[in-house]
């Protein structure tokens, strides 16, 4: 499994306030890092890219997989994470999930997660209690193990993808181990 971050979003260029936007698309420096991705890590019509359910995850996924005819399946699974995990911490509106409608409206070539609950299409793993995260976490793993596709592909966002690497190595992560825009880390499950 490779995990991959977005490129770089909107809500990022002015921190704090640009953390208020909803729905932030890449800028265009996100959109360049992205058509890069094409060269870093090709992609082949038997690889599966599952995507976060935020307008930046699935742009990245959709410039990177141009031409090819990869499966692209959206989940909540995968969705913004805080990390650490701040029991009291609240969604910000640049982490929102977006609805399932402009999903399918807006990105028709891609699958939706069935498997995961109305629950967590509505609230995500963003501010999920830690056990909770952990049990989710290691069934969408073991479901990812069962694709049995050539690769598999994870884009998401930093503190989610830093909660993966901890739940799965054992080790314990800070923020200095979140991934750069567009980076990726390949982890052996």
């Amino acid at each position: 499994m490779i995990f991959i971050r977005h490129g770089q979003g909107k809500h990022t260029l002015n921190i704090p306030s640009s953390l208020q936007i909803s729905d932030p698309p890449l800028t265009t420096k996100g959109v360049e890092q992205s058509k890069l991705l094409r060269d870093q890590l090709p992609l082949t019509d038997k690889d599966i890219i599952i995507i976060s359910p935020l307008r930046r995850t699935l742009e990245t996924a959709l410039i990177w997989s141009n031409n090819i005819d990869c499966r692209k399946i959206v989940s909540p699974l995968v969705s913004p994470r805080i990390f650490p995990i701040n029991s009291e911490g609240n969604t910000l509106p640049c982490d929102r999930i977006i609805s399932l409608e402009i999903i399918k409206n807006e990105y028709p070539t891609y699958e939706i997660d069935s498997r995961a609950s109305f629950k967590l299409w509505s609230e995500g793993i963003n501010i999920l209690p830690e056990k909770s995260f952990i049990k989710i976490a290691k069934k969408f793993i073991t479901d990812c193990k069962q694709l049995q596709k050539e690769k598999i592909y994870i884009v998401s966002h930093d503190g989610t993808i830093t909660s993966y690497r901890q739940m799965i190595s054992g080790q314990t992560l800070t923020r200095k181990d979140f991934p750069q825009e567009t980076g990726w880390i390949k982890i052996s499950c």
